[in-house]
């Protein structure tokens, strides 16, 4: 491979001038507010906050250069651990070095291609059972009355995660689980700033006594399940059972309770939360795109011949499945990528010390004026043919890049596909109001407002 200098030409970073005063106060608004403006359209931004440097990469050759070729060199920082190590411990989005690449080893082979169709049928059970109940007559006595879709997505994608991963677990409450999880990251935009200002842990802030009290109640009933499946010796063939038999191959080493709860904390939260949230942005930009909307359905009434949707049916909507990529392109559920420097390399000319944080705005790289025609376009025939063909790998990054992209991507694609083919051919979703919802950053990006819709049945 040539060397990094020769292929990149060394770029002059644009260097932001909002203030830290500035930056902080749309962090404590709205994190997302805080990308610098010049992240659409420079390649690099430079910026100096509360005396701290700061590089937002927003060139695809220059991200797969920080985060591919330059990877061992960087960790995942501060703010990760402040924002999520409460949470997810020293679990797979966390972690950092050999620790991390033994339990991503460990769980590889439940994410194979065969693996996964195996999961088909009871994504398209959960699919069903939500469509049943928007429609079922007798539970749903007023068909006008508005639904939150971003829940009812939360609701579908936790059952399939339960289903699939914890071998249809009854010790959790889904709307407990659901409730807690979003108690914990209501207050993110405070651990943002205080991880920025490098605030003392132990600072108070609003919603930080709720936000540990969810972790508590996450924590305790995963643990209790892990420890009660440890006891009884009960095989399932599911993650819990894998985690249970992973060891580190370098020292034989077995996972703790604490660091299987860790881990499972991580897939039943960033797996079925992410694929939610894309869902509901989906549903949303359909309603604002009916003749995108009609085509979809053609799809999936072509493929299935009007009967029921079938695991191999899946596989086969390309357009259904484009409609959700774009979706994501337009408002990825994880819309930045920090990390650390943790030694010093060049990047496009620039000097990288040992400290400075990176960061990759996915948010601004999926609308960047130099990578996308009309960036701000619903238009899924981005991810057709041709197009989609000859673009930047780097340039579309909903589940992350590198070495760290999500372990889960294949597996929310396909359950993201089931569920719109299970949904749209029975159910028509009308949006509340025209307005555009405002996305705001809690560590996921989520609507600021509920996505409120009637639902009615298809004729």
């Amino acid at each position: 491979m040539a060397d990094a200098a020769v292929e990149i030409a060394p770029e002059i970073p644009f260097r932001s001038r909002r203030s830290s005063l500035a930056v902080l106060t749309s962090l404590l608004r709205n994190p997302l507010s805080a990308i610098p403006s010049e992240a659409f359209s420079e390649k690099l931004v430079l910026s100096r906050v509360a005396g701290r440097d700061s590089l937002y990469i927003c060139d695809p050759a220059l991200i797969q250069e920080a985060l591919l070729r330059n990877a061992g060199a960087l960790g995942k920082g501060d703010t990760l651990r402040r924002v999520l190590g409460p949470a997810l411990g020293q679990g797979l989005l966390t972690a950092d070095g050999a620790h991390w690449r033994w339990q991503r080893r460990a769980v590889a082979a439940g994410f194979q291609h065969d693996s996964l169709a195996g999961f088909l049928p009871a994504m398209i059970a959960a699919a069903e059972a939500t469509r049943d109940g928007w429609l079922d007559k007798e539970t749903w006595l007023d068909k006008t009355r508005p639904r939150d879709i971003g829940h009812e997505m939360m609701r579908t994608t936790f059952a399939i995660i339960i289903e699939t991963m914890l071998s249809g677990s009854g010790d959790f409450d889904a709307g407990k689980v659901e409730g807690a999880i979003t108690d914990y990251l209501e207050p993110s935009n405070f651990m943002f700033a205080y991880s920025l200002l490098r605030a003392p842990e132990w600072l108070p802030y609003p919603g930080r006594r709720r936000a540990l009290a969810s972790v508590a109640y996450l924590r305790e009933t995963l643990g209790a399940m892990v420890a009660k499946r440890r006891a009884s010796g009960e095989h399932r063939n599911d993650l819990v059972d894998m985690l249970l038999a992973s060891a580190d191959p370098e020292s034989g080493r077995a996972m703790s309770d604490a660091e299987i709860v860790d881990n499972l904390l991580t897939f039943v939260t960033a797996g079925h939360e992410t694929t939610a949230l894309g869902l509901a942005w989906t549903f949303h930009l359909l309603a604002q795109n009916r003749a995108i909307e009609d085509a979809v359905l053609a799809e999936i009434e072509a493929v299935t011949g009007r009967n029921a949707l079938k695991p191999e049916h899946v596989m086969a909507l390309p357009l259904t499945k484009a409609v959700f990529q774009e979706a994501m392109r337009l408002y990825p559920p994880a819309p930045i990528i920090t990390r650390q420097v943790e030694e010093p390399f060049q990047l496009g000319g620039v000097t990288l010390k040992q400290g400075m944080v990176l960061y990759v705005p996915i948010q601004a790289v999926h609308r960047h004026e130099r990578l996308w025609d009309q960036p701000d376009l619903f238009d899924p025939a981005r991810f057709l043919g041709e197009a989609a063909r000859r673009r930047h790998r780097y340039a579309y990054l909903p589940f992350g890049a590198g070495p760290r992209i999500c372990i889960g991507s294949a597996f929310a694609t396909m359950e993201a596909v089931a569920i719109l083919a299970v949904l749209l051919r029975a159910i028509r979703l009308k949006p509340l109001t025209q307005e555009p919802p405002e996305p705001t950053l809690k560590i996921t990006l989520r609507p600021k407002r509920p996505l409120l819709m009637t639902v009615a049945a298809r004729a």
